[in-house]
């Protein structure tokens, strides 16, 4: 089954933030079917996963890919979103990818082969790679749902700090951003620090500006703490490697 990604976004009407919680995922109980998500680490991914559980999809699994032959700019340790991983109550499934398209596509059907029902895939993409995504939950014939599609770059942000999600930048574009952005928090003075900075810069970062890491937020069961961290510049992006954090209990 194909389905256009605007039909598919998440109707924000029907969203109660008072009733989102750890139960949601506990329980595995759905009425709008089982999902998998595609996970980065970033806040993206993470947002479009708890829409997608406010509005009734079982989570089952967090699908994450880091591509072999390069270091990409939103490249994250497993550790970390393992970590992430265990803090939601999610499973995580890590591959190396030549082809992520090929990769997601192998991944899910090794699933359903395994006897795993799975109705959709869920994507935080706000304005890029439709066509991609069409083409894999086509051919996979799963929903795709994407709850960010071609929404307000400022009102995502917003709805970020509101829900409650800790985030910090982990890469940032050299000739852009400054290392000093290296760890910053977003918060309810980024948008606005962000277009003193540099009005041309995205305020989600949707055209490569900055990447982001997400330690903490309202159905995580766990807190992350980066503990010791370096910055690194590596092909023109400012990386925060993180080389030590701990979980802590919430």
């Amino acid at each position: 089954m194909r389905t256009n990604p605007t039909s598919a976004r998440i109707d924000e009407s029907k969203i109660d933030e008072s009733k989102i919680d750890e139960s949601k995922i506990d329980e595995s109980k759905s009425d709008k079917g089982r999902v998998v998500v595609s996970w980065t680490g970033g806040k993206d991914g993470c947002l479009a996963c708890y829409r997608a559980i406010s509005e009734g999809f079982e989570v089952f699994h967090l699908l994450n890919f880091r591509e072999i032959q390069r270091r990409g700019s939103h490249d994250i340790s497993p550790d970390l979103v393992y970590a992430q991983s265990e803090a939601l109550g999610i499973p995580l499934i890590h591959k190396d990818f030549v082809s992520y398209e090929q990769e997601f596509k192998t991944v899910v059907r090794n699933l359903m082969d395994s006897g795993e029902k799975i109705d959709g895939a869920v994507f935080g993409h706000i304005g890029t790679h439709e066509k991609l995504v069409e083409r894999i939950c086509g051919d996979l014939g799963l929903e795709l749902i994407m709850p960010l599609w071609q929404r307000n770059p400022e009102q995502i942000i917003n709805d970020l700090i509101n829900s409650g999600f800790e985030v910090i930048l982990l890469s940032v574009k050299a000739d852009l951003l400054g290392k000093e952005w290296l760890g910053r928090k977003i918060d309810e003075n980024f948008i606005h620090d962000l277009k003193n900075h540099n009005p041309s810069i995205d305020p989600c970062g949707e055209n490569g500006e900055f990447h982001t890491f997400v330690t903490d937020g309202p159905l995580f069961k766990n807190k992350i703490k980066v503990i010791e961290s370096e910055m690194v510049l590596r092909e023109s992006y400012w990386f925060l490697d993180i080389s030590k954090f701990e979980v802590e209990k919430k």
